[in-house]
C-alpha cells in the first residue's frame, strides 16, 4: 500500500475511533445557531431622531389620507401580545427579517402613490437594516434550524398576511412602523441582552 493512502486510512481510522469514544466532538443538531459572521446590528439599538421623525411623517402622512372602512383585515397582523423576547435569541433576526421583507414589500409598493414623497427616507432606511439584517440569518435553514413553536407561528402569521387585502397591509404596515423600529429592531440588535 502507499504511504499516503497508509496515512489517509490511519487518520480516518483515528477520527472515528476518537469521536466514539467521545475525545473529539461529533457536531450535532445546534439548539441555537452561532452569530452569523459580519451580522453587525448594534449600530441600529436607536435610530437617528431625523430617521425617526421621517417614520413619523410618513405615518402621519399615511394618517391624513387613511378612512377607517379601508383597514378590512380578517386577522391582526402584528398583534400587540407578540415580542421577539419571547423568541430564542437566534430565532429573533429571522422574524425581524421576514417582517422587515413584508414591510419593505408594502411599503415599495405604496412609494407610487400621493405618499412617495414621505417614504423616500423610510425606504433607504429599511433598505439599509434589511441588507445589514439578511447577513444574520442563514441562508438555508437547516433540518435542526427549521422553525419551530413561536418562531414557525410568527412567520406563519406574515406569510399569510400577503393574502390580505393592500389596503390592509398598508395600514397594518404604517401602524406598525415604530413599534418595528423602536422594539423589535432594537431587541434584535441588542442580542442576548434583550430580555
Amino acid at each position: 500500500m502507499a504511504p499516503g493512502r497508509t496515512l489517509v486510512l490511519v487518520l480516518m481510522l483515528t477520527t472515528v475511533a476518537l469521536s466514539r469514544t467521545g475525545a473529539v466532538p461529533v457536531p450535532s443538531a445546534p439548539r441555537a445557531l452561532p452569530p452569523a459572521r459580519g451580522c453587525h446590528m448594534a449600530q441600529f439599538k436607536s435610530l437617528s431622531p431625523q430617521e425617526l421623525q421621517a417614520f413619523k411623517t410618513a405615518r402621519d402622512a399615511f394618517e391624513d389620507s387613511f378612512l377607517p372602512k379601508d383597514w378590512d383585515c380578517s386577522t391582526h397582523l402584528f398583534p400587540r401580545t407578540r415580542d421577539l423576547k419571547h423568541l430564542q435569541v437566534w430565532e429573533r433576526p429571522v422574524a425581524l427579517e421576514a417582517e422587515l421583507a413584508l414591510t419593505l414589500m408594502v411599503l415599495e409598493a405604496m412609494a407610487n402613490s400621493s405618499l412617495g414623497h414621505s417614504l423616500e427616507q423610510p425606504l433607504l432606511t429599511l433598505q439599509n437594516i434589511h441588507s445589514k439584517l439578511q447577513a444574520c440569518v442563514p441562508a438555508q435553514p437547516t433540518a435542526s434550524s427549521r422553525p419551530r413553536g413561536r418562531l414557525h407561528h410568527w412567520l406563519h402569521r406574515l406569510q399569510e398576511a400577503r393574502k390580505e387585502s393592500q389596503d390592509c397591509l398598508e395600514a397594518s404596515v404604517m401602524f406598525n412602523l415604530l413599534r418595528l423600529l423602536t422594539r423589535d429592531l432594537k431587541c434584535v440588535a441588542s442580542g442576548d441582552q434583550c430580555v
